[in-house]
C-alpha cells in the first residue's frame, strides 16, 4: 500500500518530514493516526506520528533531522513554536513531544500507549510501507488498536469501530437463539465500542 502523501486534507503532506528522516537515517515505526491510514483508516490527521529506536546513534541522527526540519514543540498560544534541546540525552528522557516543523506537524511518541518498550516492541510486528517515495516501518494494526484502547482519548475511542472492522473484529450477528428483534448486549469493551460506533443503541 502506498501513501498518497495526503491523508486527511490537502495540507497534509508527510512525505517531506518521512524523507528527512530517512536521508538521515533514522530508525522508527509510524505509530497513531497515520499508521491507521496506512492501514486503510479514512479518519483525517494532520500529524505524523513515530516512535524511533532509543539507542544513542539513532536519536543522535533524529537529533540532526530534528535541527533540519527546524523542529519547535508546539503549544497554542506560541505560533511560532518553543525551542528545544534536540540532543540525544534530551530527547531519551521524553515519553512524547507534539513538534511543529517546516513540513507540518510530528509527533515523537518514545513510548506509545501498551508499549513501553517502544521501539523494540513494536518492531518485530511492523510492516514496510511505502509513503511517495519513502518505505517506512508501520506499526501493525493489531498494535495501533492496543495503544488506542489503552489509551482511551475520545479521538481514539471514535477510531476504535473503523480500525476493528478493518482488523476483522466486527461485533458478531445475533445467534439464532435470540429474539430477532432484541439487540444483544456486547460484553467486551471492544464490541461495545464497535456496536456505539455503528449507531446502534
Amino acid at each position: 500500500m502506498s501513501g498518497s502523501g495526503s491523508a486527511g486534507s490537502d495540507q497534509f503532506d508527510p512525505e517531506p518530514i518521512l524523507a528527512v528522516l530517512e536521508r538521515h537515517g533514522v530508525e522508527y515505526v509510524l505509530v497513531g493516526g497515520f499508521a491507521a491510514r496506512m492501514h486503510g483508516s479514512t479518519r483525517p490527521t494532520r500529524d505524523v506520528d513515530v516512535t524511533p529506536a532509543t539507542t544513542q546513534r539513532n536519536l543522535d541522527r533524529l537529533a540532526v533531522a530534528l535541527r533540519e526540519l527546524g523542529a519547535r514543540i508546539r503549544t497554542e498560544g506560541v505560533p511560532e513554536g518553543l525551542a528545544f534541546s534536540t540532543s540525544a540525552e534530551a530527547l531519551v528522557a521524553q515519553r512524547m513531544l507534539n513538534l511543529q516543523t517546516s513540513h507540518g506537524e510530528l509527533d515523537l511518541t518514545i513510548r506509545p500507549a501498551a508499549f513501553e518498550g517502544g521501539y523494540d516492541e513494536l518492531v518485530p510486528r511492523a510492516i514496510s510501507l511505502s509513503v511517495g517515495h519513502v518505505q517506512v516501518r508501520v506499526a501493525a494494526l493489531e498494535d495501533v488498536i492496543r495503544s488506542k484502547e489503552t489509551a482511551g482519548r475520545r479521538k481514539d475511542q471514535e477510531a476504535l469501530p473503523e480500525l476493528y472492522r478493518l482488523s476483522g473484529r466486527m461485533a458478531k450477528t445475533t445467534p439464532p437463539d435470540l429474539d430477532p428483534h432484541q439487540t444483544p448486549q456486547p460484553t467486551d469493551p471492544a464490541s461495545r465500542i464497535a456496536q456505539a460506533g455503528s449507531g446502534i443503541q
